[in-house]
């Protein structure tokens, strides 16, 4: 395999010792810059201080569980998080999707099968930056400039994730269209990008929070009942 000229970070947090030194080696000799949590407090500042590509992340941990450092992190960073759930723990899988985890596997599980699930998704590529014109878009206070990937709302700089950047510029780029999930996956991620669908409702959440927009009174970013998303006052 030839060796990356800039490797990719990956941060696996497990609590169990072992297994985590396990799934490290296998990243490590893919090529992968790899650290390791594991607790949740130590997960979600590693995440925030080192910016991986990638999160493996466990469900249960010690300090919080791996579904709050999903929240959490979610709120600063745009990483891959793949959950590790028990086998019986399906409630943990639905509440991992739906704090922004992008995928799950299912204890016990191969290295090699996790492996393959990383490449897969560090291989989406994610398409709005390319694809979004070049022209500053503004939806009633609302300003943004895909050039500089600049955000305002009434004059004051709004900070996003990249991912939510793209998401916003994607759906202002069409202020008058009410745009699926897929359509606004398609654009942001790829159209080979696989897992819930849902998890373009947590990021749009985030979207709204740091606009200062009400879901129930959008100026903003309005739900379409039945379809998805669009902009301007519902």
């Amino acid at each position: 395999m030839s060796q990356l000229v800039e490797p990719q970070r990956v941060l696996v947090v497990d609590d169990e010792v072992p297994l985590a030194g396990v799934v490290g080696s296998y990243l490590t000799r893919e090529g992968f810059e790899v650290s390791v949590a594991h607790t949740g407090p130590d997960a979600v500042d590693m995440a925030r201080d080192l910016q991986p590509a990638l999160i493996v992340l466990d469900v249960m941990l010690p300090g919080f569980d791996g579904i709050e450092v999903c929240r959490q992190v979610r709120m600063f960073s745009d990483a891959y998080i793949i959950m590790l759930t028990a086998r019986d723990g399906e409630v943990d899988k639905v509440l991992g999707l739906s704090m922004g985890a992008d995928d799950y596997l299912v204890k016990p599980f191969s290295p090699r099968e996790l492996i393959a699930r990383v490449h897969a998704m560090l291989r989406r590529p994610r398409l709005a930056s390319e694809q979004a014109p070049r022209d500053t878009m503004t939806v009633g206070g609302l300003v943004v400039n895909p050039e500089s990937r600049a955000v305002t709302v009434d004059g004051q700089a709004i900070e996003l994730t990249r991912t939510e950047f793209d998401l916003l510029a994607a759906m202002t780029a069409r202020p008058k269209a009410a745009l699926t999930r897929r359509q606004l996956i398609d654009s942001v991620w790829g159209p080979t990008w696989f897992g819930d669908e849902h998890v373009v409702d947590v990021h749009i959440g985030h979207v709204r929070t740091k606009l200062g927009d009400d879901a129930n009174e959008p100026r903003f970013v309005r739900t379409v009942r039945g379809v998805g998303y669009g902009m301007g006052a519902g």
